[in-house]
């Protein structure tokens, strides 16, 4: 039911509101929700804000701009606790602690339905028939382990037409991150028990792994095939460095989540650890829009938000007591189908969790005080302008430069937390296209550099820059897909009208419209900013790769001329452009010369006129 009073009168008000569970809505004059809260009893809730002078400024400010307030009486504190939530979500009132997170979490999806399953990055609903592990942080993280599952157990994770028009082995089997099962190179029995074992290791169950690597590295063993054996010999010592590297342990199988929150002036922070059988998933970051309010408040009012839209765990872990932690546990379980608990004070490792994950709250706030101008505020208004999950830890930007066609280079540069990393830099000297394909010699770039990066040279990038407009982000998009490479956003950086900076558009993989970015906009700076870098990068390496070729080219390509005769030349008439404005009888004159070899030397010159 719902009692709403014309003019308001709080005391009047207040006695004539039952005593029952619900929900409250101050309004303002104009009728805007200002703020909504649940109550186990509605009297002595709403009646709280009016008996006692307010002792925070939110409340003070709240009061005075409340004009208006309206109850909704419900049956059990869990119906007001989901009303609570619902009525927040749709009108998203200013004095409310608002979560803003629209984006779904990635998975990893194994898709069992299929003769030779595939490991693949997922986001999305998961209705899908398959297995699904996670949720993780990020697309960083869902990365690192698919690397991971590939080292161990070289797991296809190319989409299904790819598979099916396979006639020869890709890439990926030449780097040893797939058995080939496209052409047959392993059968569908041993296949399946590589899938088992990437399902454990993903469960958490690593000495089972462990145990089928011994396994079948003594049945290899006595077979005589000592390749084989070899191979699961270093599969075994890397499955013993990943697990080291787990944060977790292996004490502990269960699933977790641990939530930490700090909040500075109007600055709020809650960071999220998910922990999956024993593992760490990683840490995701938020920043909910609110007043100025405290750690234990804004848990409170978080942790429905969250949890209420998206499948708990079976244990949450928090940095502070959470008021009606009870009553959030109630309905968690019953929405989940499973008991889920929500726990403050822990010992042991689940305390050093808290602890870990109270730290990267901390760190992230203070990034996010940082000025507005810095480097961390670029990033992250990159983050917010692509709808990335995480603030971009590593960019990177190709170019392309040449003349005419000729000498063409490729130029890879790479940023990070602090700026350009100059030792990441890559140049690439392209080969065997035809002259001025630009979309050619990018596909050779990408392909030799995320060759290297699927074989653990360095990370992969979060967002890869691409110089160009629509078509060079289809290219790249088609040689990332061969390659397997996947989660990775990628942006394409168009030159707008007559060239100007300041007119960029952006083309996202993915959309049909270009994302414009105000000429002001910090974000824009740091991508042009790498983009210039790019192609400063890319122009002295095409400088200098066409300085090598015209000074050498014309006297390497003369029979007869050897390394020694061609220095000669060079140093009697002071270099090639000498050479070339030399006569037959000058270039005869030269020690070591002779005068046939002159002549052929001048014909190979004035031949290129």
């Amino acid at each position: 039911m719902n009692e709403t009073i014309q003019a308001f009168d709080a005391p009047s008000f207040v006695r004539s509101l039952t005593q029952r569970p619900g929900v409250y809505r101050m309004r303002d004059a104009e009728g805007r929700i200002l703020y909504v809260g649940k109550a186990r009893n509605l009297r002595k809730r709403v009646g709280s804000y009016f008996s006692r002078k307010p002792g925070d400024s939110k409340t003070m400010a709240l009061l005075r701009q409340t004009a208006d307030v309206e109850v909704t009486v419900t049956d059990t504190e869990t119906e007001a606790l989901l009303l609570e939530y619902n009525l927040i979500k749709a009108h998203k009132p200013r004095f409310n602690i608002v979560l803003r997170d629209d984006k779904s979490y990635p998975y990893i999806r194994v898709s069992t339905t299929h003769d030779f399953p595939r490991l693949s990055f997922y986001r999305g609903s998961r209705k899908q028939p398959g297995r699904y592990f996670g949720p993780y942080a990020g697309a960083r993280a869902v990365r690192e382990t698919l690397s991971q599952l590939q080292k161990l157990f070289q797991l296809r994770q190319c989409n299904d037409s790819f598979f099916r028009n396979r006639s020869r082995p890709c890439l990926q089997y030449q780097i040893q991150r797939c058995s080939a099962p496209c052409v047959a190179y392993i059968d569908q029995e041993t296949y399946a028990g590589d899938v088992t074992d990437a399902i454990h290791f993903l469960e958490g169950r690593n000495s089972e792994v462990r145990a089928s690597f011994v396994r079948r590295m003594e049945a290899a063993a006595a077979d005589l095939d000592f390749e084989r054996a070899a191979r699961y010999r270093d599969h075994i010592a890397a499955l013993n460095k990943v697990i080291e590297r787990q944060f977790a342990g292996a004490k502990r199988q269960g699933d977790s989540d641990i939530v930490a929150a700090a909040a500075e002036g109007n600055v709020h922070c809650v960071a999220i650890m998910f922990v999956r059988a024993g593992r760490n998933l990683g840490s995701r970051t938020f920043f909910p829009r609110a007043h100025e309010t405290s750690p234990r408040d804004l848990l409170a009012a978080f942790l429905p938000q969250y949890y209420l839209e998206r499948e708990a765990p079976g244990e949450i872990l928090t940095s502070e007591p959470v008021e009606d932690a009870d009553l959030l546990e109630a309905t968690l379980s019953d929405r989940a189908g499973k008991h889920v608990r929500v726990r403050h004070r822990v010992r042991g490792e689940r305390s050093r969790w808290v602890r870990m994950a109270l730290a990267n709250a901390r760190e992230a706030l203070a990034m996010r005080l940082a000025s507005h101008s810095s480097l961390a505020a670029q990033r992250e208004g990159l983050r917010e302008a692509l709808g990335l999950d995480e603030t971009p830890q590593r960019i990177e930007c190709f170019d392309v430069s040449h003349t005419g066609g000729e000498s063409a280079v490729a130029a890879c540069v790479v940023f990070g937390p602090e700026g350009p990393l100059r030792s990441a830099y890559r140049r690439f000297n392209i080969a065997g296209i035809a002259p001025g394909d630009d979309y050619a010699a990018l596909g050779q770039a990408l392909t030799r550099r995320y060759t290297r990066l699927k074989r653990g040279e360095a990370p992969m990038p979060d967002v890869l820059l691409i110089d160009g407009g629509k078509g060079q982000v289809a290219q790249v998009a088609q040689v990332l897909e061969e390659l397997q490479v996947e989660g990775v956003a990628l942006v394409g950086v168009a030159k707008g009208a007559a060239r100007r900076p300041g007119q960029e558009r952006l083309f996202l993989a993915g959309r049909n419209r270009p994302l414009i970015l105000p000429a002001s906009s910090g974000t824009l700076h740091l991508i042009q900013q790498i983009r210039d870098e790019a192609h400063r990068f890319a122009i002295t390496g095409h400088r200098q790769r066409r300085a090598r070729q015209r000074r050498v080219s014309v006297l390497e390509s003369v029979p007869g001329l050897g390394p020694r005769r061609r220095r000669a030349l060079l140093e009697a008439f002071g270099g090639l452009q000498g050479v070339s404005r030399a006569g037959i009888d000058d270039l005869a004159a030269v020690k070591g010369i002779s005068r046939r070899l002159a002549e052929t030397v001048y014909e190979n010159f004035h031949s290129q006129d």
